[in-house]
């Protein structure tokens, strides 16, 4: 399945940052990822500082699926408000949930600067703004609910958007004092090099062809006719994973983004903040290290990569326009456009744990907006997982649940 295309800003910026050979030999590891994305990078890092024989496959060049074309907004509002969620898992969930996105942003920011990321990882502030006045009811009930269980959070009004930020048509909003961006291309690159010195092993174009399951051990063949024999599985997919697993438990909707040229004295005024709002597709709005805005939105349900692609053109048209109604003195002059493919789920959590039909191995899958952090979240659940520890989110990202 194709989860990109056109010209993704961050390939475009980055290029060619490392390359790795096939796996053509026969190995032998303890945990196998699949998966070269920023949730495969992420896994690895924490097996290897865990002290296991890693392995890492791409059957693509990593980084170059969904990992290419995220906007990497890093929020811990989830998709689906707080106090919805409360009603439809109970509040332990709920709040569990969105207070472990909440740490991943910290978690990754650490990892950054362990790293001595270039990656451009800013915390930021998060705006949350009503889109249409009738939605500002239910916003200021979700405001109550984030600052009930003690999320650093403010009610601003109307007035006060427009004369903070000079946004239009925002009927007031919630502004949390939590959230970050980054280059997640250039940070897989980044965390994949640094594990690589301390004993990961990389491989892309690197398919994984067929699986036999067994009782202590699963061994993997793969495309180019190669063996792995490895104690654990630790599927990092993505979306793939609905052509994986029987049953449909994932929505896939095509999404859209623009950047614009290089403005940086207008983007210094947004630099430290992430607006979206609460339109239905959202929209939403962040700068880049460089200098330049990124909108996104204009989701859609997933029909084929065919089609996605096709209404690139249409679907920046209207990006442009939503940039006209909120910011209608941004000089926005678009440099790159492309599509994406994500998935959404019944409670916008994600799925991360076993799974029946798959011995000794665990899918770790990150969708709707948080897709990021929740891999981060995923971290260290596969982390206890694998010591034999249990972990408080396994029951609400569970399979079947």
């Amino acid at each position: 399945m194709d989860l990109k295309s056109n010209e993704p800003f961050w390939l475009v910026k980055n290029g060619v940052i490392n390359s790795f050979p096939s796996l053509r030999e026969n190995a032998v590891c303890d945990v196998l990822v699949v998966g070269g994305g920023i949730t495969g990078s992420l896994i690895a890092h924490q097996c290897v500082q865990d002290g296991f024989k890693t392995v890492l496959i791409d059957k693509r060049e990593v980084a170059n699926g969904s990992s290419s074309a995220t906007t990497s907004m890093l929020q811990y509002e989830i998709d689906t408000p707080l106090y919805k969620l409360i009603e439809m898992i109970g509040e332990k969930g709920a709040v569990a949930s969105y207070k472990a996105c909440s740490q991943a942003i910290d978690q990754l920011g650490e990892i950054a600067h362990k790293l001595k990321s270039k990656a451009g990882f800013i915390k930021k502030d998060s705006l949350y703004f009503a889109a249409l006045k009738k939605d500002v009811a239910w916003l200021t009930r979700e405001f109550e609910a984030r600052k009930k269980v003690g999320f650093d959070v403010k009610w601003m009004e109307a007035d006060d958007v427009l004369k903070k930020y000079n946004l239009q048509k925002a009927y007031g909003g919630i502004l949390s004092k939590q959230g970050a961006s980054i280059d997640a291309f250039l940070f897989v690159h980044e965390m994949l090099a640094y594990n690589v010195k301390k004993g990961l092993e990389v491989y892309d174009k690197t398919e994984l062809a067929n699986v036999t399951y067994k009782v202590r051990q699963n061994e993997v063949t793969l495309n180019t006719g190669a063996k792995i024999k490895c104690k654990k599985i630790v599927y990092c997919v993505g979306y793939e994973s609905a052509t994986m697993i029987k049953e449909k438990f994932v929505d896939l909707v095509s999404t859209y983004a623009i950047v614009s040229e290089m403005i940086p004295e207008e983007s210094r005024k947004y630099k430290d903040i992430l607006l979206w709002n609460t339109a239905d597709p959202y929209h939403y709005m962040r700068t880049t290290d460089d200098g330049r805005m990124l909108i996104g939105g204009e989701d859609e349900e997933f029909r084929n990569p065919q089609q996605r692609d096709s209404l690139i053109g249409n679907k920046e048209q209207k990006l442009l326009k939503s940039v006209e109604k909120y910011l209608p003195n941004l000089p926005f002059y678009p440099d790159f456009a492309w599509a994406g493919t994500f998935g959404t789920t019944k409670d916008s959590l994600p799925y991360i744990g076993e799974h029946k039909d798959f011995k000794n191995s665990y899918f770790v899958l990150g969708f709707g907006g948080n897709g990021i952090t929740f891999s981060v979240t995923g971290m260290e659940m596969v982390s206890n997982w694998l010591k034999g520890k249990k972990h408080l989110l396994t029951p609400y990202f569970a399979f079947g649940r």
